[in-house]
């Protein structure tokens, strides 16, 4: 009878509350804090439908991205506004081509631009950062000084460079920025390894005969993982953002292909002209992107940072 009144009273619900909380894994625990952030999980939301458009919105196109409505030619301002009519759901550009199908191709450009070049980037940039902070002295030094080159290099000059002297397509943007951009993560995962590789759990992997490489890929960056998805959720929209920067200047993807950003750059042109829808959607889409981008990763920081839980 004691027994039970103990196990009904206050004090031993709150402890057994507290000990179910700490014996749940760190990632279950972290998904749960996640969901419970409204915006995180309305931005997700909004990122899973802008993925579906890109990947199939081409389905409910009547025109492609690169045909031209001579039909509209001459009469773009007056004719070529959105209309459900004759199949341009989002108008024409100036050329004549369906703006609809054109921010479909856009979309699935800029994000898989921004997603490739921002996983790469950073995988690379932890990887390094890992073996600076684990092996210090020399290999440390010739780490960081590149990491230094690399940071005082101008990015859209060697951008321009680059596109000179290897051409305009989508492979090469996406290797040009992950050459620009694979410092990311390098100095905070060089800094977590430095505190790690002096605990006792990689003592004793050191003692049983594993090897360094073995050390690090199997010991530390695991225990360094919700780090990288951080600065992962970071670089991505910052990748979106440098490709629509390049774009915008005209260096970027080479036509037919689009982007969002040439796109906005296409409708900044012609605004003074009255034909805004040009740059209200390709803008709209690359700013619900990049707002959801950075919702996810601001919940995935609250979600994942040790001291919150």
């Amino acid at each position: 009878m004691r027994t039970r009144k103990i196990m009904n009273s206050p004090a031993y619900a709150e402890a057994a509350a507290e000990e179910m909380i700490n014996s749940r894994s760190f990632w279950v625990d972290a998904r749960m804090r996640f969901f419970k952030n409204k915006m995180a999980v309305v931005s997700l939301t909004m990122l899973f439908l802008l993925a579906l458009f890109a990947a199939f919105g081409q389905v409910f196109a009547q025109w492609s991205y690169e045909e031209i409505d001579w039909s509209l030619l001459g009469k773009i301002k007056e004719q070529g506004g959105p209309n459900w009519e004759n199949g341009h759901y989002f108008g024409v550009d100036e050329l004549g081509r369906d703006l609809y199908a054109r921010v479909v191709q856009g979309s699935r450009v800029s994000l898989l631009v921004g997603f490739l070049a921002g996983i790469l980037a950073v995988c690379i940039g932890s990887t390094m950062g890992a073996i600076a902070g684990y092996y210090g002295g020399r290999t440390d030094q010739i780490i960081m000084g590149a990491f230094n080159i690399t940071l005082s290099i101008p990015y859209i000059i060697f951008f321009v460079v680059w596109q000179a002297f290897f051409g305009r397509s989508l492979e090469q943007m996406i290797l040009v920025m992950v050459i620009i951009n694979w410092t990311a993560g390098l100095l905070i995962v060089r800094g977590q390894v430095q505190t790690l590789k002096n605990k006792e759990f990689i003592d004793a992997a050191r003692m049983l005969g594993m090897s360094d490489a073995k050390i690090i890929f199997k010991h530390i960056l695991p225990n360094m993982l919700w780090v990288i998805v951080i600065y992962m959720s970071i670089s991505i929209p910052e990748m979106i953002m440098y490709e629509s920067l390049v774009s915008f200047l005209g260096v970027g993807i080479q036509e037919p292909n689009t982007s969002w950003g040439a796109l906005i750059s296409e409708g900044a042109k012609t605004m003074t002209f009255g034909t805004l829808w040009q740059l209200g959607y390709p803008a709209a889409f690359f700013v619900i992107a990049q707002v959801s981008l950075y919702y996810i990763g601001d919940g995935l920081r609250d979600a994942l940072d040790p001291k919150e839980r």
